[in-house]
């Protein structure tokens, strides 16, 4: 039997694995790889592991990675498929973003079998969200609302609110729209009412910093827009030194000639909130996203982080 070419890693989730399928079927029409020769090689992770608890009191977003990351320094996968906002903002020794797929629709949905809207839910109604950050802005935009932790992967937890676990849910349009279930959200939230996560739609693939094979083989793959505003929005997540702990938004946008940068950090309960934004020269990126962060740094005071993460 012939050995495959390229072993790519993934999380078993269908999200996960959608993803890692479009990465092959992206090397395949760039380089006439047959489909036998990228083998998906799917890894269990912590974060798949843990589901008794919030990821946040479990350690983080390193959860969805270490295991896959793991296989890339003993060279048993070639490259790892990852959605960028479950990624570090520091990688292992030895590991590199080599290519960021072109970016889909980053905003939240809203989904509910019996409400139009965020601001149709009834007083006291229960949403279900694993993300603190939409858990946050939430609680900002519906103090009445009742808002709980609701683990699982998307078919589960629109399961859970089919069965009415929750009156309604939050998840990502990109998501959604990869598992061919974009007819199931009820509304699209504007990003100027709720801030996405930082690399929110975003698809990076990983690979060992020297193997330059891969990184040669990957580098057509890569959509340079979505590659320069993720990587400014890490920047400005890892100034702010933030992680599942801490509700932060953050959002990088190429228009023309012009980068636009918007960041906003809360309090869990969503009573407090500081946001900012930056415009300037696409080269400037890294920079403008960083000084959002340091001023964001500089309102909250340096309490923020260690009293509310």
């Amino acid at each position: 039997m012939q050995q495959p070419r390229l072993r790519i890693g993934t999380r078993g989730s269908g999200l996960a694995l959608a993803q890692a399928h479009e990465v092959q079927r992206r090397l395949m029409a760039a380089h006439g790889f047959a489909e036998a020769e990228i083998e998906i090689v799917v890894i269990r992770t912590s974060g798949d592991r843990i589901q008794d608890r919030p990821l946040s009191e479990a350690g983080g977003k390193g959860l969805f990675t270490k295991e896959i990351e793991e296989g890339l320094l003993d060279k048993s996968i070639d490259l790892a498929v990852h959605s960028m906002k479950d990624m570090p903002t520091v990688l292992p020794e030895g590991l590199t973003i080599a290519a960021m797929l072109p970016r889909e629709d980053v905003r939240d949905a809203f989904i509910s079998v019996k409400w139009a809207s965020i601001d149709a839910l009834p007083q006291g109604a229960v949403v279900g969200s694993s993300s603190l950050r939409r858990q946050a802005q939430l609680r900002r935009l519906r103090p009445d609302l009742q808002v709980i932790t609701y683990r699982g992967n998307v078919e589960t937890r629109l399961k859970k609110l089919a069965d009415g676990v929750v009156d309604a849910t939050l998840l990502a349009v990109a998501g959604l729209k990869r598992l061919g279930l974009a007819d199931r959200i009820t509304a699209v939230i504007p990003d100027d009412a709720m801030l996405p996560a930082v690399a929110q739609g975003a698809i990076g693939i990983e690979c060992r910093f020297d193997d330059e094979d891969t990184t040669a083989l990957l580098a057509p793959l890569n959509d340079a827009a979505t590659s320069l505003c993720v990587t400014a929005e890490r920047a400005f997540l890892n100034r702010l030194e933030g992680s599942c702990r801490t509700p932060i938004a953050g959002l990088g946008r190429l228009d023309g000639g012009t980068f636009t940068f918007r960041g906003e950090i809360l309090t869990p309960d969503g009573r407090e909130h500081h946001a900012t934004s930056r415009s300037g020269a696409p080269a400037a990126a890294v920079q403008l996203a960083t000084e959002a962060a340091e001023e964001l740094l500089s309102r909250a005071g340096p309490d923020f982080f260690g009293a509310h993460g």
